[in-house]
């Protein structure tokens, strides 16, 4: 197996467009196509592929989508007080969804108004310690089409219904993460804390434990999506059962490679790959950001290696080149062809699962990649890197950029707390920094103050920021969006260990 870039444009000549073939099983096609120069031949209904079928719901009207939010209720065993507390928050969404139906059919004037007072009702009927939402700046240039002509505002993508509050955890969550039916969550924190919590018809723990080793990632399986994998920071990881609440088996996976730094399921549930790095040139670098040198400071070696879930064995071992690397983030496509990896040395490496080699690597970031996802339709995919730009790529051409833009500082990390007396806390990025809506039009980072919900614009070029969720007091850290249910759900998770849980319901445009 190879990753040189010498061999990238034989290969990707002679095997005349592979990734359309590992692509092309039933993708749907996407909401809008990347434009960029220099594409394969492939065509866009070739190498689409499908969504989950829930991909779609988000954008179903209100009514549809109050209703929804009922579903799968009756197997929790509510009391009679829990129950009439669901009945009434059922009410209020039904209320949501006629009083937004009513907003649509009104003139532009009167509609403006009757969202304003939807977006008040929303926040009363659902009190929050710090309900927050508001307009914020955009990171690039925005378009100024929509007050043009007359001043007409820009209707809001997303209402927000509620937002509540998650508050077990004590110290700085690392990972957030919900699982594949969108109904429980499972989140770690610094302390090796792991909660696993559902939310839907309330918000009520179901599982606890400790960890006697430092923990550094989190996964949910996909198939018995009642297990998590856990990895640890002595080289080993351990399936635990949130239902029995006990650990099935713990595997060594490296006793020289002992910072298991990322898990990914493949969507299958037949296999997992484990990112094994050896220990950091400066130890804070664990949790806390660099104190000294510059960007890139903690290249050490690293293994990517794949471990078969039912017997827990390992497979088979990557080839990493230029040199072996710690692989900071790992993402599977939809039917688990492809995976896309980053690294501490800034280069995205594209996999081929089915030949276990890697198709094709880029540099990408100056510095650490933290966070890589693919696209809606998995034509590109997505990073952020230690320099703090989110970056868009073709698949289909080797570092072929398709669109760039400069975050905050606070949405791409490290993350600082201050507190009294010169105290402060730094941390370096652990978990998902980005998410993204069901269609892929909208994706939610992280801020200072609370999640943010960006329009992804590939055909002007523009990264428009349209909602902040607000209610944190602590920089936010990591963030997830469920959309398995009508109802889309943002998680946003802070360094003073709280996660709020804000429910969305989308605009029909």
């Amino acid at each position: 197996m190879t990753c040189s870039q010498k061999n990238i444009a034989h290969s990707l000549q002679s095997r005349g467009g592979f990734l359309s073939s590992l692509l092309s099983q039933g993708k749907k096609g996407p909401s809008k196509p990347a434009q960029t120069t220099g594409a394969s031949p492939m065509q866009t209904g070739n190498i689409l592929l499908g969504k989950k079928e829930t991909s779609n719901h988000q954008s179903t009207k209100g009514k549809e989508g109050a209703t929804s939010c009922k579903e799968g209720k009756s197997n929790f065993g509510l009391t009679a007080s829990e129950a009439n507390s669901l009945q009434q928050r059922q009410r209020r969404l039904q209320d949501h969804g006629k009083e937004r139906k009513e907003l649509l059919s009104k003139g532009s004037s009167q509609g403006q108004s009757m969202e304003r007072k939807l977006e008040t009702n929303a926040t009363e009927a659902e009190p929050s310690p710090e309900p927050h939402v508001e307009q914020v700046e955009t990171v690039t240039k925005v378009s100024t089409s929509s007050t043009e002509g007359g001043g007409i505002r820009q209707e809001q993508p997303f209402i927000v219904l509620s937002q509540d509050e998650y508050g077990e955890h004590h110290s700085s969550i690392m990972y957030c993460r919900v699982d594949c039916s969108g109904r429980r969550v499972a989140s770690l924190d610094m302390d090796g804390v792991i909660k696993v919590w559902s939310f839907n018809p309330i918000m009520q723990t179901k599982a606890s434990s400790i960890s006697k080793s430092q923990l550094l990632s989190l996964e949910w399986a996909t198939k018995r999506d009642r297990l998590l994998l856990l990895g640890s920071g002595v080289g080993t990881v351990r399936l635990y059962d949130t239902e029995a609440k006990k650990n099935l088996c713990e595997i060594t996976i490296d006793e020289e490679m002992r910072r298991i730094l990322s898990l990914a399921c493949s969507p299958s549930g037949a296999s997992f790959v484990c990112s094994a790095a050896a220990p950091s040139l400066i130890p804070q670098l664990d949790f806390a950001g660099p104190a000294v040198g510059g960007k890139g400071v903690n290249q050490v070696p690293g293994k990517l290696l794949l471990w078969d879930t039912k017997t827990m064995k390992q497979q088979l071992q990557f080839s990493l080149d230029p040199e072996p690397i710690a692989i900071n983030c790992t993402a599977f496509n939809h039917n688990g062809n492809l995976l896309v990896t980053g690294a501490a040395d800034g280069i995205i490496r594209l996999f081929d699962m089915q030949q276990h080699e890697c198709a094709m690597s880029w540099k990408a970031h100056d510095g650490e990649v933290h966070s890589v996802e693919f696209s809606y339709d998995e034509n590109t995919v997505y990073s952020i890197g230690e320099d703090g730009k989110f970056i868009q790529w073709n698949i289909h051409k080797s570092g072929s950029k398709v669109s760039e833009y400069a975050l905050p500082s606070d949405a791409a990390g490290p993350f600082v707390l201050s507190g009294y007396s010169g105290y402060k806390q730094v941390q370096v990025p652990r978990g998902r920094l980005f998410a993204f809506d069901s269609e892929g039009n909208y994706m939610l980072t992280c801020s200072s103050t609370g999640g943010v919900i960006y329009k992804l614009n590939s055909d002007e070029k523009i990264l428009e920021s349209c909602l902040s969720l607000g209610g944190h007091r602590a920089p936010v850290v990591t963030v997830d969006w469920s959309t398995a249910m009508d109802c889309g759900t943002c998680l946003t998770a802070s360094m003073d260990g709280k996660i709020k849980l804000t429910t969305l319901l989308a605009q029909k445009s």
